[in-house]
């Protein structure tokens, strides 16, 4: 069998192990090392080459980035700063028409840019925000959709553990990933604002339990002071990151320690933090951070598998036959992220699609910061889509409300992926969205 014909094939089995339920980190390291076997006809060579990939695909001082970012986000969640977060947003918009459903999107907003993961996004508010727009009138499937539609902004809006993982993949600045996040992001959340807006002013009872405008929200004022108290010390954190990044003040691991360690800060001034709690969130950090890291070294392994069978020259080759040209690859590309996105998580896909994708992208012309941003986007979008969704099924699980059904919830949703379908479609046919800030 040529080599090109087994990587394509070791692709097949890989995809159907993992649906079967095999874990995506031992599908990947296994399916690597065979490949390597099966090429080189080696099997002491195959052991050696996956030995070097466990050392030296973890082993740069940038992956520290990973577990302060994690520790980062699990403090910033223990610290009720995704309520206080709501409560100003929502004493803000008290007098805009879907003021509860913009106030969401936007504490979603603030809260991304400190977690990074957008599951911890959906389950703060659907604690938080939820119980409030059920109480002001709007139907549960609005309000379950559209914490589940706001809480993908955690991963487009930095920092984000995708971009990391993106950038290890695809041997790009993490920084640079992060800083570029900052437009598509603030897009895609404008997006969210105006459509709902613009449903809850034109088309009320499509989001209203009852006939009537939706409401504004007139029954709580907040004194300056006490919206000074519950979002200045967000925002400064915030400040402090995303500024420390883009000046180059910081590096990305720097980034990390001075997030974790004002998380930190946070947690201890709120006298949310305790002993036991700390503890817990240590061992958290750890379990989350080892677990990404032994797939970034599977997918070091799988990549340079791939490599060495000649599949990301072929399907370059194969596209240049075709004639698709650039954007007709990243088209087709963008397709089969939102197709696996229904059967796969948002790790899995950029670690089986990035190895493939990247060295076609980058023989085509694509700036990789702007392709990142484009495939991040896509990948997002599948936490949305059924069946697997799984910011979708946070909510559900989260709420434990009987009446909300899993498909209320996609249906709630649906509109947050119609807006990310248009905002992809504009970042990538405007590059300059994703690397206006970077270059």
């Amino acid at each position: 069998m040529e080599d090109v014909t087994l990587g394509f094939t070791l692709i097949g089995v890989m995809v159907v192990l993992i649906i079967l339920g095999l874990p995506i980190g031992i599908t990947l390291i296994g399916t690597g090392a065979i490949g390597v076997w099966l090429i080189r006809e080696n099997p002491d060579l195959a052991f050696r080459f996956t030995a070097m990939a466990t050392y030296s695909g973890i082993q740069d001082y940038l992956f520290a980035t990973i577990p302060l970012f994690v520790l980062m986000g699990l403090l910033v969640s223990i610290s009720n700063v995704g309520r206080d977060t709501f409560e100003v947003a929502a004493a803000l918009l008290r007098r805009v028409r879907g003021g509860l459903g913009v106030a969401t999107v936007g504490a979603n907003a603030v809260f991304a840019a400190v977690t990074g993961v957008s599951i911890a996004s959906a389950a703060v508010f659907t604690k938080v925000a939820v119980p409030e727009m059920v109480r002001h009138g709007y139907t549960l499937r609005f309000a379950a959709g559209t914490v589940a539609g706001s809480s993908i902004l955690g991963m487009l809006i930095p920092p984000s553990l995708l971009m990391i993982v993106y950038g290890v993949l695809a041997e790009v600045s993490i920084g640079a990933m992060f800083i570029a996040g900052i437009i598509p992001g603030s897009v895609i959340a404008l997006g969210f604002v105006a459509m709902i807006w613009c449903t809850a002013t034109f088309f009320p009872h499509r989001i209203m339990a009852a006939a009537g405008p939706a409401p504004a929200v007139t029954e709580r004022v907040m004194s300056g002071g006490e919206m000074a108290r519950k979002s200045v010390p967000i925002l400064l954190l915030v400040a402090l990151i995303l500024g420390g990044l883009y000046t180059g003040f910081f590096t990305p691991t720097e980034a990390g320690a001075v997030g974790a360690a004002g998380a930190l800060l946070i947690a201890l001034a709120r006298r949310q933090l305790d002993l036991p709690k700390f503890w817990r969130v240590l061992k958290e950090t750890g379990l989350v951070s080892a677990s990404i890291l032994f797939l970034l070294i599977a997918a070091g392994l799988y990549s340079r598998m791939l490599s060495m069978a000649g599949v990301p020259q072929a399907i370059g080759d194969l596209v240049e036959h075709l004639g698709l040209g650039p954007y007709g690859f990243l088209a087709v590309f963008v397709v089969i992220i939102l197709l696996m996105g229904m059967i796969l998580d948002s790790t899995s896909i950029l670690l089986i699609m990035v190895p493939i994708g990247v060295p076609i992208a980058q023989a085509m012309g694509f700036d990789l910061i702007h392709f990142g941003i484009v495939v991040i986007i896509a990948v997002e979008m599948g936490l949305l889509t059924p069946p697997f969704g799984i910011s979708v099924f946070t909510v559900k699980a989260t709420l434990g409300d009987p009446r909300v059904g899993i498909e209320t919830i996609f249906a709630g949703a649906l509109p947050f992926v119609v807006v990310m379908g248009a905002a992809l479609v504009l970042i990538a046919l405007v590059p300059w969205l994703a690397t206006a800030l970077v270059r």
